[in-house]
């Protein structure tokens, strides 16, 4: 499209999008920001509004999410969402656009399909099969009891974690976390902890493998910096049994007792 990006750089306890910091790279030729909902908690919406610049939300982590009573993705001008096998939802492969705007979901409906069209235009060929989207309707109605199964397990690790030396997952009031992942701030240097748990038997992994300003070479970013080196992600999905959930609370309380 032309457009030059610019990134800007995030709360190092919420990991979203911080609205301070993108005030301050704000250009008269900026056209959007695209947030994404990190790990499953919405961004601040509200304080990126005010500059009053078309958001484009990124919903790939957070299908479910809430916002001051409303679902994530219906706040900004436009929201996507990834159906990768890693996601709340999966088809496998894919995505979705949402929109509230007709002449613009109808510019990308033009955009999807190149075949069998009057005016040439470049268009694309981005479409999911009939196997996927059948796997997406299945996973639709599962969807509601799949999240229910994470809020419960991350209620658990809370409640079990509560006195150790480690961040856990902010949460506010007026917005519901769907635990995409759950993302701990630990005290020391992640790959350390990492190999930790893993000599007990958990894997635990960086939620970001290597920051955007880190492979652009880019300084200035220094909340992406601090998650790069103290934020780790501890298993977290529906199918985790009892017996693997008492595992990863044993091993995070024998890591930071």
């Amino acid at each position: 499209m032309g457009a030059t990006p610019r990134l800007a750089d995030v709360d190092p306890h919420t990991y979203n999008l911080d609205p301070k910091n993108v005030r301050s790279r704000l250009t008269r030729r900026t056209r959007a920001i695209i947030v994404s909902h990190q790990f499953g908690l919405p961004a601040d919406l509200d304080e990126l509004l005010a500059f009053g610049i078309p958001l484009i939300e990124d919903c790939a982590q957070a299908i479910g999410a809430r916002y001051r009573e409303q679902p994530a993705g219906t706040v900004g001008s436009v929201a996507i969402i990834s159906f990768y096998a890693t996601k709340l939802l999966t088809t496998g492969e894919g995505g979705m656009l949402l929109s509230r705007d007709r002449r613009l979901l109808a510019r990308m409906r033009d955009r999807r399909d190149y075949d069998e069209r009057r005016r040439h235009a470049i268009r694309f060929n981005y479409k999911l099969t009939d196997f996927q989207a059948a796997l997406g309707r299945s996973q639709w109605r599962r969807l509601p009891a799949m999240l229910a199964r994470r809020s419960a397990i991350a209620q658990r690790y809370r409640h079990r974690w509560a006195g150790l030396p480690i961040g856990l997952p902010s949460v506010g009031g007026d917005r519901k976390h769907v635990y995409h992942r759950f993302v701990i701030e630990v005290p020391t240097a992640v790959g350390t902890t990492a190999r930790r748990l893993a000599e007990i038997g958990v894997s635990a992994r960086r939620p970001v493998y290597r920051p955007l300003h880190l492979v652009l070479g880019l300084g200035g970013f220094p909340g992406a910096a601090h998650a790069y080196k103290h934020a780790l992600s501890l298993p977290l999905y529906p199918a985790l049994t009892s017996q693997e959930e008492a595992i990863v609370v044993r091993a995070v309380q024998q890591v930071f007792a």
